[in-house]
């Protein structure tokens, strides 16, 4: 009997080791204390919200706890999901995505002037799309690699997609998912290697359809206007940014309390979900902002590092890719409620509420521990098959010369 137990104990103690060899350690240490972090606020920030509509102080925390669990099966099962099937399933995937996103449309669910969510606003596919829409767009550009400097075959097929995509998350409408697709996709096409002309292309054009989007958009309109405003006086910005500059201001260095904010209690908008970060300013203050902005900094850094350990150009591109959106979340979020970018209604990641965002970024990282979990492996690449992530961001030399990093011995070709 003393043996039989030996010996599954030893089994389990195997399986374990397993699984979690190659894992990046300080990355997941980080998702865990986000995701903690994220408990506790959306608790003391949603229990007076929640009793009001719904008749419990606990009804959101325990919604969101349950996104949780689904969130972390969902990281667990991609973590061991390899992630070069995607080049398999990436088109079946986005087809799929389109799909939810026509869907919305028909079903035409309005919720607060916007059709966005499915099942009386419980899902909603546009935050699935920015995700999809990193997959698929690094297994394009991955495919396309050796072809990326011929417009025909990089730029223009590149428009194409981001157009489909976003687009179809504009007519909900949804400006800040549309404009965050559209800025990874621009942010991919230069890590894979796009040539600089096409670059600053892709770039006049975003601003020309930015500017045209702020002219022919009431929300946008109104929403730059709110900005400009707020931004040469404060006291004139919007209502919802003016109520975050007081919780911010009562929370000074270390905050009134964890639980003790009035603001959520007097009327700033929507704090369980895009004002969550105001909470945390006011209960925690000065030092609870940067323990959070710490803890984002460190997930994209431990991002980047498992990007630039990538067995190949697609793993890097999705680890980059995936952890770009997260930090461009993060900090969209933020900006917004300290009045440095016009209104936008991204989430916070892992703080907010929301089960399709939490979800979705679960599944993001579950993608990058599988990347991970590969380069421990140390899977090799095709030589000269692509550009490091460190090669991007140095791109010139101190003599201004252009500099291409030496590609990786292979003993093997990807498949």
């Amino acid at each position: 009997m003393g043996s039989r137990t030996f010996v599954n104990d030893r089994i389990s103690f195997s399986f374990a080791k397993s699984l979690s060899r190659g894992l990046d350690v300080p990355l997941v240490l980080t998702v865990v204390a986000l995701s903690v972090f994220g408990l506790i606020m959306l608790y003391s920030a949603s229990f007076d919200f929640s009793f009001n509509e719904y008749g419990s102080s606990t009804y959101m925390f325990g919604r969101q706890a349950r996104w949780f669990g689904l969130g972390i099966i969902g990281a667990f099962a991609l973590s061991l999901f390899d992630y070069h099937i995607w080049r398999k399933v990436g088109v079946f995937a986005m087809l799929g995505t389109i799909g939810l996103l026509v869907g919305v449309l028909l079903v035409n669910e309005a919720r607060l002037g916007a059709v966005r969510a499915f099942l009386n606003g419980s899902y909603q596919p546009s935050e699935l799309a920015k995700l999809i829409a990193v997959i698929y767009l690094s297994v394009w550009l991955y495919s396309k690699r050796h072809s990326l400097h011929d417009v025909t075959f990089g730029l223009i097929p590149l428009g194409v997609i981001l157009g489909i995509i976003c687009g179809l998350i504009y007519l909900q409408p949804d400006l800040s998912a549309a404009g965050t697709v559209l800025i990874l996709g621009g942010l991919l096409f230069y890590l894979a290697g796009a040539d600089i002309k096409q670059i600053i292309f892709l770039l006049l054009l975003a601003l020309v359809i930015g500017w045209v989007v702020v002219q022919f958009s009431a929300t946008g309109r109104d929403r730059v206007d709110s900005f400009v405003a707020g931004f040469q006086d404060p006291t004139n910005a919007s209502y919802h940014v003016r109520r975050s500059f007081e919780a911010i201001i009562k929370g000074g260095v270390f905050g009134v309390g964890l639980g003790e904010a009035d603001t959520k209690l007097t009327g700033l908008p929507f704090a369980p979900t895009d004002s969550i970060f105001a909470v945390v300013a006011e209960e925690l203050g000065l030092f609870g902002t940067v323990l959070l902005m710490s803890l984002y900094g460190t997930l994209i850094w431990r991002g980047l590092v498992v990007a630039r350990r990538a067995p190949d150009m697609l793993g890097t591109l999705l680890a980059s890719g995936v952890i770009f959106w997260i930090g461009l979340e993060a900090a969209i979020n933020m900006a917004v409620m300290v009045g440095l970018m016009p209104f936008a209604g991204n989430a916070l990641p892992f703080i907010s509420a929301g089960g399709s965002n939490l979800v979705s970024t679960f599944c993001a990282i579950g993608i990058v521990l599988n990347i991970s979990r590969q380069s421990g492996e140390g899977s090799k690449i095709e030589e000269n098959e692509w550009r490091s992530f460190g090669a991007v961001i140095d791109l010139r030399r101190r003599d201004g010369r252009r500099s291409v990093s030496r590609a990786r011995r292979s003993q093997r070709v990807d498949g």
